[in-house]
């Protein structure tokens, strides 16, 4: 391998002319979309929405804010965009505003190329180092952002404070030739907000107040939440207009986007020491209804928005939840129940702001019902109409209908007359695979729905889509439940009624 230039004289100025890193990104997204690959790998459901708009942007070498709820992979973007930067470029050795060393910009720089000629030293800055983040806080300093003047250098170098050579810059000029990202940019305090308009519009930063000017060459990226969630500040109207492109964000939408998020984010492969975890579709679609039906609920601020890592932190709950039963009875199946789904509680209740209503239901109780209302989603999807068929509308299959075909059969019918008949059903999630098996297929009927709609390749599996269909059922207001600590009880939904009378 040829070794790398040390000096400006070992560097061809056709291979590393010094072009703007706005250019840079240009070229190389250019030169990326006509060899059809992928620019943002990794990011999900934005094909038709999101991802045209930033590569416009890039194009046109705008500035862009990442307007959406929080979870919408804003800072995710924000951090793939610097692949599209050189591997690396030269930049002359310790200058702290890392300059081409073709176009030097501070007086020191320049003086110095003078004298050294060709035998300046250069260093290489790779690709990742050429990309920062800053969170925004209220106690962000314009020294933090921009810069000051260091008094004490001044005074130990008998320098004027009008000289250059005594700021201590902050971390943007530092990111000179780079991409600098600000999160959470209404955060930022208005005066500080101020202080970028100079850099978003003429290039340059100005250090309190002296005649010091740089000209800057970065590209800046911001995030936020929409002004009327983030009560804690706002984008002050003039920087807001020098942000060439807002590029709004959004969640899934999609089920199947959803749960390639999931996939590929969530932690679920626990090594060799435990059988992977088999996840069935039916419960990882559960998994993502709990964030859609959140994204809908009453009880749930819709201003805030339900994240994407919901699904995925419930996903390795859940994982959780079966590992520790792996662990407790070695020969079990190392498949989920829906019983295990009371476990991911905790995975919902931190990702929710509650309204008012919600509130007064508790954290704990909202999250058990999205979970619920989860399931019963899936259960609609996969199963015939729970109202209709549990109710006796339909006619018996012996019958004909006026065209002489044959009608449906009340799937539900023997199910529910079997917890008519007083019998009731308690599982636990310590039960073993063969007793869990057992006390479902036990339910006269209830094989055979699962047969019919959601067969499974195992008899926990089955069993599994069998404890789905009275979690259905419950959900429809035909069966009745009671979560105890490690059980649930499935019940005659109109014999509790009698007995809370009584």
């Amino acid at each position: 391998m040829r070794p790398k230039p040390t000096c400006v004289g070992e560097v061809d100025p056709k291979q590393f002319p010094p072009r703007s890193v706005r250019d840079e990104i240009r070229q190389n997204l250019l030169r990326k979309l006509r060899a059809g690959e992928r620019i943002f790998p990794g990011i999900v459901g934005f094909d038709d929405s999101v991802l045209p708009q930033v590569i416009n942007a890039l194009l046109a070498k705008h500035d862009i804010v990442f307007l959406g709820l929080r979870g919408q992979a804003k800072t995710r973007l924000c951090r793939l965009i610097p692949e599209l930067l050189d591997e690396e470029t030269p930049a002359i050795a310790g200058s702290p505003l890392r300059e081409h060393p073709f176009a030097p910009i501070t007086a020191k720089t320049r003086e110095l190329v003078l004298q050294a000629g060709k035998d300046l030293p250069i260093e290489w800055i790779p690709r990742d180092a050429r990309y920062g983040e800053k969170l925004a806080t209220p106690d962000v300093t314009m020294a933090d952002i921009i810069g000051d003047v260091d008094p004490l250098k001044a005074a130990h170098r008998k320098l004027d404070l009008s000289n250059e050579e005594v700021i201590h810059f902050g971390v943007i000029p530092r990111l000179n030739r780079g991409i600098f990202t600000i999160n959470e940019l209404p955060d930022l305090a208005p005066r500080i907000q101020v202080g970028l308009l100079n850099i978003l519009e003429e290039r340059d930063v100005q250090i309190r107040g002296f005649p010091v000017r740089f000209p800057l060459d970065l590209l800046l990226l911001f995030t936020a939440n929409p002004e009327d969630y983030t009560n804690r500040g706002s984008i002050i109207t003039p920087l807001k207009d020098r942000i060439a492109s807002q590029i709004l964000t959004h969640y899934p939408r999609t089920l199947d986007d959803a749960r390639k998020i999931s996939e590929s984010e969530s932690w679920c492969d626990r090594g060799s020491d435990v059988p992977r975890i088999q996840l069935p579709g039916f419960m990882l679609d559960i998994l993502e209804e709990i964030a859609f039906r959140g994204r809908d609920s009453e009880y749930v601020d819709q201003k805030s928005g339900v994240s994407t890592r919901l699904p995925i932190a419930a996903r390795e709950i859940l994982v959780s939840q079966v590992e520790r039963r792996l662990v407790q009875q070695p020969n079990a199946a190392p498949v989920p129940r829906i019983i295990d789904l009371a476990q991911v509680a905790p995975a919902v209740t931190g990702k929710l702001e509650l309204v008012f209503e919600g509130e007064q239901e508790g954290a704990i109780k909202v999250a058990r019902h999205l979970i619920g209302t989860a399931c019963r989603t899936v259960f609609d999807r996969h199963f015939p109409d729970a109202i209709r068929e549990g109710n006796g509308m339909s006619i018996k299959s012996s019958e004909k209908g006026r065209s002489g075909g044959q009608r449906k059969t009340d799937r539900y019918k023997h199910i529910l007359d079997w917890f008519a008949a007083g019998h009731k059903l308690e599982i636990g999630d310590d039960l073993s695979d063969e007793a869990y098996c057992e006390l479902l297929e036990s339910i006269p009927g209830l094989s055979a729905v699962v047969g019919e709609f959601l067969r499974q390749d195992s008899r926990v599996l089955s069993a599994c889509a069998m404890e789905l269909v009275l979690e259905g059922l419950h959900q429809h207001s035909l069966l009745a439940k009671e979560d105890l600590a490690t059980h649930t009880s499935y019940s005659d939904m109109l014999g509790v009624m009698l007995e809370d009378l009584e």
